[in-house]
């Protein structure tokens, strides 16, 4: 009897048991093995286990609560769901996510591929990096994976057990919680508010009437639509990257959902890296930024335009004006989710580090004053927004706002 028949969670001592066990195909030098938890997310364990012949493979596991706070319990089931996630999206986007060797329903853990040529895409933008093919890659990853599971795209059939296989309440309530209302009202007092702009918090988002209505009708959107196969969490703390590569992983909270929220997701957390380089006085980092924050809107509905016309079998759907409505709503849902994301991260629960490490008081205060100025925007008037000059306006103009 294995010490892996039942679940437990594991150390770097069983991390690397476990790879003996659940990953024979490497030829382990057994006596070299190491292991490292690597983990800085805040749902899962995930370790590093390499040897002195150059084999390695991370095994990521799930814990049955969240690490940033005991009250969240959660279904170690979201492994399954990442993991088949990840095989799918490398079907529909080759490349583009790491491999998976295994999943054990058990231990509720996986084993993927190692990744150590890349760097964790949010590490680096607050080393101030440039990745000149990041704006390209990620829009072909998003329009692949995203337009490749929608109604217009597969067979209905197909896509509604899709829908029923990545059911994902636990997460989804998080989401709900944390992204949908809590930045709103702090109605469980788990808001973290920079002290400095407390009283503008309080009257920018806790009360704004208008705004929470909007938020509203936003959150019934994402509870209720279910048009695509979504990521859920895609930031830069999702991407492994390097000057040639991206790869996208921790689909953890993927369900069907609005396809915008993944498209937001990205645009806020460059606009996060912005932030952080402009108080760091980062010029060619900042003009970089704003050049992806553009190209990431216009690539992505471009690529999606061009996926719908090759791609579309739903007959109705083939309608030219319908197609036009139908990229229109998507780009207006990646709107109002750049504002949620930009929200949520600078006064949430799980507030963002491009953010929270600027160390001087007043040049933070600042940069949290425009994400939530340029958030206000994006959610009030995401009908308005049709380009990426348009995303990229925003961000100007609130800054001539916070500035004025």
């Amino acid at each position: 009897m294995s010490k892996f028949d039942s679940y437990f969670l594991m150390k770097t001592d069983d991390a690397i048991e476990y790879a003996k066990v659940k990953v024979p195909q490497i030829s382990w030098d057994v006596d070299s093995m190491e292991c490292k938890e690597i983990g800085d997310g805040n749902l899962n364990y995930v370790f590093k286990v390499t040897d002195g012949k150059g084999h390695s493979v991370i095994i990521k596991q799930a814990g049955m609560e969240a690490r940033i706070s005991s009250d969240m319990k959660l279904d170690t089931d979201r492994n399954r769901i990442e993991s088949e996630i990840l095989v799918l999206e490398g079907k529909l986007a080759p490349g583009y996510v790491p491999e998976i060797y295994f999943y054990d329903t058990v231990m509720s853990a996986c084993g993927m591929e190692d990744l150590s040529d890349h760097e964790i895409m949010r590490t680096a933008m607050l080393e101030h990096k440039i990745f000149p093919k990041f704006a390209d890659q990620i829009s072909t990853f998003m329009a692949q994976v995203l337009m490749g599971t929608t109604d217009v795209v597969m067979d209905h059939q197909e896509k509604k057990e899709l829908q029923r296989k990545f059911i994902n309440p636990e997460l989804c309530d998080i989401t709900e919680a944390l992204v949908y209302t809590e930045p709103y009202n702090d109605e469980l007092k788990r808001n973290h508010v920079f002290p400095p702009i407390a009283e503008f918090v309080k009257e920018t988002l806790y009360d704004d009437q208008e705004l929470h209505c909007e938020v509203a009708k936003l959150k019934m959107d994402f509870m209720t639509r279910a048009q695509s196969l979504i990521h859920g969490d895609l930031h830069t703390g999702s991407v492994f990257i390097n000057e040639e590569s991206t790869k996208v992983f921790d689909p953890e909270f993927c369900f069907y959902g609005p396809m915008g929220y993944d498209i937001g997701n990205v645009i806020a957390n460059m606009i996060f890296a912005w932030a952080n380089g402009d108080a760091a006085g980062a010029e060619e980092f900042c003009n970089w930024v704003e050049s992806v924050l553009v190209d990431v809107v216009n690539m992505t509905k471009e690529k999606m335009e061009k996926y719908y016309e090759e791609h579309v079998t739903d007959t109705m759907c083939k309608n030219e004006l319908y197609r036009k409505y139908y990229m229109a709503t998507i780009i207006e849902d990646t709107s109002a989710v750049t504002g949620l994301e930009l929200i949520r991260r600078i006064v949430g629960m799980a507030n963002v580090k491009d953010i929270t490490s600027i160390e001087d008081e007043a040049k933070r205060a600042r940069a949290e004053k425009i994400c939530i100025t340029a958030a206000v925007d994006f959610i009030k008037n995401r009908g308005d927004k049709k380009c990426g000059k348009c995303f990229l306006g925003t961000l100007k103009d609130a800054i001539a706002k916070v500035d004025a």
